[in-house]
This record gives C-alpha cells, sequence and structure tokens, in this order.
C-alpha cells in the first residue's frame, strides 16, 4: 500500500500579493478613489489640516507594533539617509495630503479628476530632470491612450466640453499636490534599502508632526472637526485603506517596475471613482463609461509591460 506524500504547504498570501506590482498599484489606486469621494463628502465634518495630521498620527500608531523590530534594526540607515526621509515625509506626506484635502473644498470633483490624470506625467517629468530617466515610446504612448480614456470617462464623451471648465485657486493647489507626489515618486527608487515597515512608519510619523502647528492654527482659526459617526466612519476608511494599505502598496510597486511604469496605474483612479458613482450612487453605465475603461486599462498594460525606460 503506497501512503501518498503529504501535500505542499500553501503559499502565503503575503508574500504572493508583496511581489504582484500590477494588483498593487491598482489596489493603492482603488483606495485613493474612495479617498477623493470621501472627502469631498466630509469637508464640512473635519477640517483637512486636522484631518491630515491625525491620519499620518493614527497610520503610524497602527503599524508601530509590526515595525518596531524593523526600526531597531534599520535606525542606523534612516539617520545616515536623514536627510532624504524628511523630504520624502514632506513632500510624499504632509505637503501632499494636506494641500490636496484644502483644495477639494475650493474645487469640483471634476477638476480634480482632471487634474489627478496629469499624475503620470509629474512622475516622468521629475525622474527625467533629476536622474535622466526618459519615458520608453511605449510608456508614452500608454500613458497618452489611457489620458484620453479618463479624459473620455471624465467629460460624458464629449471632448468639447473641457473648453468650458474654468480653473479656480482649488485647482492650483491641487495640481501642486501632484507635483509633490510626481516628485516623491521619482525618489522612492533611491530611499534607503530598509523594511518598509520601517520607511513608512518612520515618513508618516515624520509627516504628522510637520503637520502639526497647522492644525493648531487651524483649531484656534474656529475650524474644528465634529465627533460623530460620519467624523469616525471617515477616520476608520482613511486610515486603514487610503493611507496604510495604499502606501503599502504603491511603495512596494514602484520598488518592483520603478516609477514610470506604475505612473499610468494613476489613471485608474478616475476609472474607479465613476465605478464607484455607478454602482454606489445609481449612475447608469453608458458606452462614454465602457470606451473610457478600455482605453485606460490598454494605456496601462501597454505602458507597464516588462521593459526599462531609457536613459
Amino acid at each position: 500500500m503506497t501512503i501518498a506524500s503529504p501535500a505542499p504547504p500553501a503559499s502565503n498570501p503575503v508574500g504572493w500579493l508583496n511581489n504582484q506590482p500590477y494588483l498593487l498599484l491598482s489596489l493603492s489606486s482603488l483606495f485613493w478613489a474612495g479617498n477623493i469621494v470621501l472627502a469631498r463628502h466630509v469637508g464640512a465634518h473635519v477640517p483637512p489640516l486636522t484631518l491630515t495630521t491625525v491620519r499620518w498620527f493614527g497610520v503610524f500608531l497602527i503599524l508601530l507594533p509590526f515595525a518596531g523590530p524593523h526600526l531597531r534594526r534599520d535606525w542606523k540607515a534612516l539617520r545616515e539617509h536623514l536627510p532624504l526621509m524628511l523630504f520624502l515625509s514632506l513632500v510624499g506626506f504632509a505637503f501632499n495630503n494636506a494641500i490636496s484635502f484644502w483644495a477639494l473644498q475650493y474645487t469640483e470633483a471634476l477638476n480634480a479628476l482632471l487634474i489627478q490624470s496629469a499624475g503620470p506625467l509629474f512622475v516622468a517629468l521629475w525622474s527625467l530632470v533629476l536622474f535622466g530617466v526618459r519615458l520608453t515610446v511605449a510608456q508614452l504612448a500608454g500613458i497618452a491612450i489611457s489620458l484620453l480614456g479618463v479624459l473620455i470617462i471624465i467629460l460624458r464623451g464629449d471632448l468639447a466640453a473641457l473648453a468650458g471648465i474654468s480653473l479656480n485657486r482649488g485647482d492650483i493647489m491641487f495640481a501642486s499636490s501632484l507635483v509633490a507626489f510626481g516628485l516623491y515618486s521619482a525618489f522612492i527608487p533611491r530611499r534607503p534599502k530598509i523594511h518598509q515597515l520601517s520607511f513608512l512608519s518612520f515618513t508618516t510619523c515624520c509627516g504628522a508632526i510637520m503637520l502639526l502647528p497647522a492644525a493648531v492654527w487651524e483649531f484656534f482659526a474656529g475650524n474644528v472637526l465634529k465627533p460623530d459617526a460620519t467624523t469616525l466612519a471617515t477616520f476608520a476608511y482613511i486610515l486603514i485603506f487610503p493611507s496604510t494599505l495604499a502606501y503599502l502598496f504603491f511603495n512596494r510597486g514602484v520598488a518592483l517596475i520603478g516609477p514610470n511604469r506604475a505612473a499610468p496605474f494613476f489613471h485608474l483612479v478616475p476609472v474607479f471613482g465613476s465605478a464607484m458613482a455607478i454602482l454606489l450612487l445609481g449612475e447608469r453605465l453608458q458606452l462614454f463609461h465602457l470606451v473610457g475603461y478600455t482605453l485606460v486599462l490598454a494605456g496601462v498594460v501597454i505602458a507597464s509591460r516588462q521593459g526599462s525606460a531609457s536613459k
């Protein structure tokens, strides 16, 4: 009688996910799409600077029990690269998030989504200017195709409506947040070789400390959060999904495939945003949605396929 050999142990799902850059970047875009929708909805409940400060302090506290051993091991590398780490904390966490939440009090969702679509261009520009990394033909074509798909979705198939959009100070503020995040994305591959929990816990803590004076000013200016169920639900979502998980996923995705190949995934944010409106708000699926989704996905596939940017 033959005894069957034991089945091989099941693969670790966390380890598997950690090596799936396209899935990680797609999930980041999904979580950030929900963040934009939610931040626009709860602006009257939670002041933007307070929201951002509590957001990053909360993420730091969530990560600390898991990141503690890694922080101790990586502390020497963190100190050796302190100027870079403080810079990434500023552009990727303090300024970028505070100014984008603040901007959503002054701009329409349509404008914010249009400006968000320029995210990959800022990443490519900073990568070229700072490090001489040029887009490949495939990456440039993919960004252009996915950008066209985004415009079709946002403008509901009428590209002529683009001429009727006017910009205000909120639009300029939101654009500056993308400039900062493009800079953050370009520098991610140059960060010290430390565990991602060490990196994220350190930068979120530093970003929150940088924002603390602004949150205090906001409080004494009379902009106080409302302690109700909406505020609690907002913090619960923002702390877990677009903050902790999205940044872990995004940082890992960029580390695996580089900033230029990862940049087109920004275009999934308005795609997921419109899909949320269809599923959650009862909007009707129309032909321009399908055309736009197809172009965005085609562009992402073309731009993110194997092959590095040229130098």
